[in-house]
């Protein structure tokens, strides 16, 4: 009896400890969230595996608290509310889904993978364990991630020891003979110390900054120059006339993120701009939920907020490339990339603004899933952050 009652204790202590270490933002630990389906099924109650779901994601998401509470410069209660109100859908979908029936209980674990890796409930679906495919299985693409998920359904069964051992296994031998994703020829990311003032800082100056370190970077052979997520604030005739110009005479291309607004809202989008045109390349497909994708304001017939277009523009063409474009908080999400990778682009562009997450693993989280995927499908991986 005293045994049954304390049993949920090490689950629960476990399932934490499962979502620190693997979303820890160092790559090779990402594994170490393939425990969760194990303490999942291994639950003896439908509370329980509330719990075990919770301790995990909460502590995988353990970040947002301090970066909306830097965002806002507010407290940290504000953080803390859409913290807990963000894990509702994961231990919701996993609580619904568990179950005693061990026959039926791995078909079960397979409808909560697919429910957090699509829209509507995959809009939050952070943390996913399929993350992991990248370490476990890098360069076997699609196959990797059936490979994965078969793999998954398998840890909520009874040959769950059988299952981790093979996952173990080839865990080992990727992390022996690791490397990161190259970069891709010609092309070249950069990374700003600019804190909250890139994008907001919309003077003829800071303009004047960034098209100096596009053109240093350019000047060492690398045509196409990648700069980070809202760096050129509002995108505006003015805006395309200047940097046009700047950039007459010479053969780079810079890829940089911008807002574009309207009366109903805005976009957050990459732009490309040459000598010769400018245009805009990308709008994001998932914004951060809350903070700039607020649907409610339609509800109430009230315009702003960040649109989100969902299945719009996976891939981009540049040239002879073709590049499947991230933005910040798609890299923390699994369709974007899935949709993206399903039309065998030749790179991943991956771009964030993540001044707000100092102090927190955020952006090296960002950064692992984005070189997990990146393995997965052999590509080649381009960054630009600020920070």
């Amino acid at each position: 009896m005293r045994h049954d009652r304390f049993q949920p204790v090490p689950l629960i202590a476990v399932s934490i400890v499962a979502g620190i270490v693997g979303w820890s933002g160092h790559i090779l630990l990402l594994p170490t969230a393939l425990a969760f389906p194990i303490l999942w099924a291994r639950a003896q109650t439908r509370w329980v595996a509330a719990l075990v779901s919770a301790g995990y994601f909460l502590a995988a998401s353990r970040g947002l608290p301090q970066g909306v509470a830097t965002f806002y410069s507010s407290d940290l209660w504000p953080g803390l509310l859409l913290w807990l109100c963000a894990s509702v859908s994961f231990v919701g979908v996993h609580t619904a889904l568990w179950t005693k029936r061990s026959r039926v209980r791995p078909y079960h674990y397979l409808a909560a993978m697919v429910l957090m890796a699509f829209p509507p409930l995959g809009i939050i679906g952070w943390a996913h364990p399929v993350t992991a495919a990248g370490i476990l299985f890098p360069g076997w693409g699609w196959w990797g991630l059936a490979a994965t998920t078969a793999g998954l359904m398998g840890l909520v069964t009874r040959m769950w020891p059988a299952v981790m051992i093979a996952f173990a296994g080839f865990w080992l031998w990727s992390a022996a003979t690791w490397t990161g994703p190259h970069l891709p020829d010609g092309w070249q990311g950069v990374d700003l110390e600019m804190g909250s003032s890139l994008g907001r800082d919309t003077s003829i100056q800071r303009h004047r900054d960034l098209i100096a370190t596009v053109k240093v970077h350019g000047v060492g052979g690398s045509p196409m120059i990648v700069l980070p997520e809202s760096a050129l604030g509002f995108w505006t005739p003015s805006v395309e006339r200047l940097w046009v110009k700047a950039l007459e005479e010479t053969d780079v291309t810079a890829v940089t993120g911008a807002t574009t607004v309207d009366a109903a809202g805005y976009d957050n989008v990459l732009v490309a701009i040459s000598a010769t045109d400018a245009r805009v390349l990308y709008r994001e497909r998932m914004p951060v939920p809350g903070s700039m994708w607020q649907p409610w304001r339609t509800w109430f017939g009230q315009s702003g907020g960040a649109r989100a277009h969902f299945f719009a523009n996976p891939i981009v063409d540049l040239g002879s490339a073709r590049g499947a474009p991230l933005i910040c908080y798609e890299q923390l999400i699994v369709w974007p990339v899935l949709q993206s990778m399903l039309d065998d682009p030749d790179l991943i562009i991956a771009v964030g603004n993540g001044w707000w997450t100092r102090g927190t693993s955020i952006v090296a989280i960002q950064h692992a899933s984005a070189i997990a995927w990146a393995k997965l499908f052999a590509k080649p991986l381009v960054f630009s952050f600020n920070t």
